[in-house]
């Protein structure tokens, strides 16, 4: 009798700011098995809890623990596993050069205190006078990331452990994005991808504006890293055109032997480049074939064609949101970041627009209310989570005081959210928060209808970034979802409806990232014997899922009210900026200038 060998199987692991993620797909995309850990995040306490780190050896434990896991939970063999792609926040991991070990990049003094902390997380704003001196240089590249560099992007994170640490020590490192650092720990290879290094790190692909190696000598020397040049950026990953930078899921090598015991899987298995997280989500979604009106599609191409990407918005919508959007030419648009090529489809321009805090806004601002812990233990004693009682309760207040609509009870209510800086469109780490129509309710009531205006500033600002990608030469006109907010009705429904376009929730709500991650796994399993990989879209066209379309409410008077809305948000945003300005010029030449 002759055995059925199983069918191929494949693996994509998320790693985001809380906790990682695995799961297993068949050759359809189905998944069949999903499971996460919780990963650490330090604040060090004498920098008062402005600094977040992680560690690279607490992130691959609690992903050994899901791999494991998925694996149990499925009973599907580990000899079917054919290729691992990893997705990770854009976070910056150091290690040694020499010995491969994990760097601390706690200050002062540098020294590990037995966790491995060599992560500084993407949301650490410890270096905000390096990315302010990196912005003055003005440097051409800088037009590649919206006008300004980040400082949520690591060479400014690089440029303050140079400044802060001690040389003997800085001599010895080398850096990664953390997706980069997890391909490293699977395979022993220095590989990098056009993801982490075009994005979050100022590479310039060869041929764009003359860039001949990638990384930019003369950009590097006049912000004070000029010693990342030597040895051809060998702490950076080398120089281009060495096969060292690979586009998403193309194959960095096989599963080395240590790291495929500790996942209790076989050595070998393919694993592809990977990306950061929001563009997994970007994978993961767009590809869904959906049927959408003549208005939401482009008509010059077929439905299924990349082409249809270009008309489409990835939001990536967790802690914060990512927006991202594909175009076949670069399209520059201020405060956002790229244009950047090849990092997902090579050849193809991303731009990333997003906002610093969605979620986590939401979260602070319930959090902080008065009527918060009583309304908890409303919510639980319902056995609803607090998301889904408040909305309930909106509902209710709509019912109860006979309102046209929910956005109608919070038609006096205008709330700017802002409080971490602005990331798009804006670009000002200097942007806060403002409320106008605050009164002295500290009941439940008062406490959703902050909720509620949380939830329409999101929405707002989704609409303002649509709107200055489209008017610098995009054309989206959908919006395809992932992450926890899809779960959130009324927060979809106000985004539908304050953009005037539909918005796509994927089938898999609370995985189309970590689903995206386990396609570039099958793109870097169909390698053949020259390195030729399968192209992505054809990987997502067939494995993508359809899910649901939530529509514009088309109600004319909400629309006129939410348009008329944002008329006032803009002026918030505006006005805000221009308080700032004409208090700095008052205190120009006094003793209070520059005082913080």
């Amino acid at each position: 009798m002759t055995l059925r060998s199983a069918p191929d199987h494949y693996i994509g692991i998320d790693v985001g700011t809380g906790s990682a993620r695995a799961c297993i797909i068949d050759t359809t995309g189905d998944i069949k098995a999903l499971a996460s850990e919780n990963i650490k995040l330090w604040q060090p306490a004498s920098y008062g809890g402005t600094h977040y780190e992680q560690s690279t050896t607490d992130i691959w434990n609690a992903i050994c623990l899901c791999v494991r896991s998925v694996l149990a939970i499925s009973s599907i063999p580990p000899t079917s596993i054919r290729g691992i792609g990893f997705d990770a926040t854009c976070s910056l991991a150091v290690f040694t050069h020499d010995t491969d070990a994990p760097v601390p990049v706690t200050g002062p003094d540098f020294t590990n205190d037995g966790n491995d902390r060599n992560v500084i997380l993407w949301l650490d704003h410890r270096p905000l006078a390096e990315a302010e001196a990196i912005n003055a240089t003005g440097h051409p590249l800088l037009k590649y990331v919206g006008g300004k560099m980040s400082v949520e992007m690591e060479i400014p994170k690089v440029l303050w452990l140079k400044n802060n640490m001690p040389e003997e020590l800085w001599e010895r490192c080398k850096f990664y994005d953390l997706a980069d650092a997890l391909t490293h720990i699977a395979t022993g290879e220095e590989t990098r991808s056009f993801c982490s290094a075009v994005c979050k790190q100022g590479f310039v692909p060869v041929g764009v504006d003359g860039s001949v190696k990638g990384w930019q000598q003369d950009f590097l020397e006049n912000i004070g890293l000029g010693d990342l040049v030597e040895n051809d950026f060998r702490k950076m990953g080398g120089v281009n055109g060495s096969g060292n930078f690979l586009s998403a899921g193309e194959l960095v090598g096989g599963l080395c032997e240590k790291a495929a015991k500790e996942l209790g899987l076989p050595a070998g298995i393919a694993i592809g480049s990977g990306v950061i997280d929001a563009y997994a989500g970007w994978i993961g979604t767009v590809g869904a074939k959906v049927k959408l009106s003549r208005d939401h599609l482009d008509e010059s191409a077929a439905p299924n064609d990349v082409s249809q990407a270009f008309t489409r918005l990835a939001s990536v919508a967790g802690t914060s949101t990512c927006h991202l959007a594909m175009s076949r030419e670069p399209v520059f648009v201020p405060g956002v970041w790229g244009p950047y090529r090849d990092v997902l489809i090579p050849d193809f321009w991303m731009a990333e627009g997003g906002q610093s805090a969605t979620g986590e806004l939401i979260k602070h601002m319930l959090e902080t209310h008065a009527a918060y812990d009583e309304t908890v233990k409303e919510a639980e004693a319902a056995g609803k989570n607090i998301y889904d009682y408040l909305n309930d309760h909106l509902r209710h207040l709509k019912e109860e005081t006979k309102a046209p609509s929910i956005s109608y009870l919070g038609r006096h209510f205008f709330f700017y959210g802002d409080l971490w800086g602005n990331r798009s469109p804006i670009a000002d780490p200097n942007m806060r928060g403002a409320i106008i129509g605050m009164s002295s309710d500290k009941s439940k009531d008062g406490m959703v209808l902050l909720y509620y205006s949380t939830m329409e500033f999101i929405a707002l600002q989704t609409r303002q970034i649509i709107e200055a990608m489209n008017k610098a030469g995009h054309s989206i006109l959908s919006i395809f979802m992932s992450g926890s907010q899809c779960q959130n009705e009324i927060l979809m429904d106000l985004i539908a409806t304050a953009c005037d376009m539909p918005v796509l929730i994927p089938r898999y709500v609370n995985a189309a990232v970590v689903h995206g991650a386990a396609m570039l796994g099958a793109k870097a399993a169909s390698a053949d014997k020259d390195g030729k990989t399968e192209p992505l879209w054809d990987i997502m066209d067939r494995m993508s899922k359809p899910g649901k379309v939530v529509w514009s409410s088309g109600d004319p008077a909400e629309k006129k009210l939410l348009d008329t809305k944002y008329e006032v948000f803009l002026d918030q945003c505006r006005t805000q900026q221009e308080y700032r300005k004409k208090i700095d010029e008052a205190l120009k030449g006094s003793t209070l200038e520059g005082v913080n």
